[in-house]
């Protein structure tokens, strides 16, 4: 029996560029659900659980900042990747995001990064529920 896919949740408000990233991070094997808004990724996080949100930095009608704050205000363990062009990001988003990925990087960084973020997550869900790490 195959080990449960991890589910992430992508968030891009270009639908084209949403199906390409969820064709290609399924080909590693993750389950991939999308989201064209905050409201919709408040309500996916609400009704599934997430290994991990990879949220978009540059998108029309969209703040990168203001939709990974009502992540964490409403789910403070959810891991936040932040993808973008730009090779700096701004400061006030540091706190709000575990890792940060230029869109650049090849597929496998990405996944590198993506597996770096949910075991850290994992291993601290471990440690605060008092169960030795394996």
């Amino acid at each position: 029996m195959s080990p449960p896919r991890r589910v992430l949740l992508c968030i891009d408000d270009r639908p084209a560029l949403l199906h390409l990233r969820k064709t290609l991070l399924e080909t590693r094997g993750y389950s991939v659900v999308t989201a064209t808004n905050a409201s919709a990724a408040i309500a996916t996080l609400e009704q599934s659980t997430v290994a991990a949100v990879l949220v978009e930095y540059k998108t029309e009608g969209m703040d990168a900042g203001a939709i990974a704050f009502q992540i964490k205000r409403r789910f403070p363990k959810q891991p936040i990747v932040l993808l973008s062009a730009y090779s700096e990001i701004p400061g006030r988003l540091l706190w709000l995001i575990d890792e940060y990925v230029m869109k650049s990087e090849p597929l496998e960084g990405l996944v590198q990064v993506i597996e770096r973020v949910i075991r850290a997550s994992e291993e601290r869900q471990t440690s605060e529920s008092g169960s030795p790490a394996a």
